[in-house]
């Protein structure tokens, strides 16, 4: 097959004419809410899964691991956790080389539906009190087969909703995607806090903590059949007619493009590191090192989830006006400013440790606002699946899936409440570098 490497660096006609026709089209007979839902189910779907597991974390160290440790049962528990995000990068790897080669359509069919099978088997599993470490074994088992699907989802859904906007609102109709996510998260605090607000701590910790990962099923069916239905954009179907598809994504990508790669890498850290403090661990650290509530530690990541969500699609709306780059600057900076005060504040309970989450969850929405837009702007048609996805899975590995774990470790070693701070801390001088090295693309047309 003839690969774009093989025609060097000249232009593609087709697709300039495709791609400028694309731009002065109407809005309305470019994207349909259709496109938009697509590209949010999947991440709905996700991200209510790895929401689950990170709410009910307290239950699941008691259900798959040795209860002879309570600290050492919820580090298994977070390290099971962070498995799953070992393993994105190879489920990018995989769904973004069929997705570049062969179209997103069929790829983010099938991450949406290997992710409701991964859940739904979690919600099957025996215990360790019925079968032991055999147990423990399949809970990581399913997370891996989580972290698989997790890898080829979010790339292949902003590649796919990018190349259906117009440039001028792209970055507002990209962050829509991750609005999913927070959607999907949000339904998993909604879930959980509702389960334990109605059932006793007894059939919680029995065989309520099994709902939340059976209701994936039908979700992920739903997903399954809206995604069956869609269209490749014109972008990628001039590219395939044209014979023009790598045979080879990801080598060209580190070839041509590892330079745009690792600028999505380190956008990804501080977005990663801070989604799964404000989302998930403060619900831990609010239960076990502050002493909430479980009811209130619920209910306050619920309320700082609606906030992010009503949020995001403004903050992405924003970067169309001023800049990716600015909203990236001003974000990290945000982060790095007020980590430290946040936890402090946290200490004190109550209305005071809610704001304090709403505050960094604020901080997450305009990141994730502004993140997908500009990932899908670093790469050209025929790698943006594998680019956005490698960058943003590695990215994830490195400050994602361990951010619960490192977080929860570091309490416990030094006995510092605010330690969690630290670790935020760093990644937001990681993301703030990576930033400053960003050329401004808001507005412009996609590489082809």
């Amino acid at each position: 097959m003839e690969t774009q490497a093989s025609l060097g660096t000249q232009s593609l006609p087709a697709l300039d004419i495709d791609r400028t026709s694309e731009l002065d089209a109407p809005f309305s007979a470019r994207i349909s809410p259709r496109i938009v839902v697509a590209g949010a189910v999947g991440s709905i779907v996700e991200y209510f899964d790895f929401g689950v597991y990170g709410y009910v974390a307290v239950i699941l160290a008691t259900q798959f691991f040795s209860s002879g440790n309570p600290t050492s049962a919820i580090l298994n528990t977070l390290a099971a956790f962070a498995i799953a995000f070992v393993l994105r990068p190879v489920g990018g790897l995989v769904f973004s080389h069929f997705g570049d080669r062969f179209g997103r359509k069929n790829a983010l069919a099938a991450t949406v539906l290997l992710m409701s099978v991964a859940s739904g088997l979690i919600g099957f599993l025996p215990t360790y009190a019925a079968i032991g470490v055999g147990a423990s074994a399949l809970l990581v088992l399913a997370r891996c087969m989580q972290g698989i699907a997790a890898g080829g989802e979010l790339g292949g859904a902003i590649a796919f909703v990018a190349e259906h906007s117009p440039a001028h609102r792209r970055g507002l109709l990209c962050s829509t995607t991750q609005t999913g996510a927070l959607a999907g998260i949000l339904l998993a605090s909604i879930v959980v806090a509702t389960l334990n607000q109605t059932l006793s701590k007894a059939d919680m910790t029995t065989w309520g903590w099994r709902v939340p990962f059976l209701v994936a099923i039908p979700i992920g069916v739903i997903g399954l059949w809206i995604r069956s239905r869609l269209t490749e954009a014109k972008s990628f179907q001039v590219l395939s007619e044209s014979d023009r598809t790598e045979s080879a994504p990801v080598i060209e990508l580190l070839r041509s493009y590892s330079g745009p790669l690792a600028k999505s890498i380190g956008l990804s850290i501080l977005l990663f590191s801070l989604y799964y403090i404000a989302y998930v661990y403060v619900n831990i650290h609010l239960q076990r090192v502050v002493g909430v509530s479980s009811k209130l530690a619920f209910w306050s990541t619920t309320l700082t989830l609606a906030v992010s969500v009503v949020c995001m699609p403004l903050f992405g709306a924003l970067s169309d006006r001023v800049g990716r780059r600015p909203v990236f600057v001003v974000s990290s900076l945000a982060a790095l400013v007020l980590a430290v005060p946040c936890f402090n504040l946290m200490n004190a309970g109550g209305l005071t440790a809610v704001g304090m989450q709403i505050v960094l969850g604020l901080i997450e929405s305009a990141l994730m606002g502004v993140a997908f837009s500009t990932m899908a702007e670093l790469f050209p048609t025929r790698v943006r699946y594998t680019g956005v996805a490698l960058g943003f899975n590695i990215g994830g590995v490195v400050a994602g899936g361990t951010a619960p774990l490192i977080c929860t470790w570091l309490v416990s070693v030094t006995g510092s409440s605010i330690a969690p701070a630290y670790f935020l801390i760093g990644t937001a001088v990681v993301t703030l570098f990576s930033a400053f090295t960003l050329k401004e693309t808001a507005g412009s047309a996609l590489k082809p």
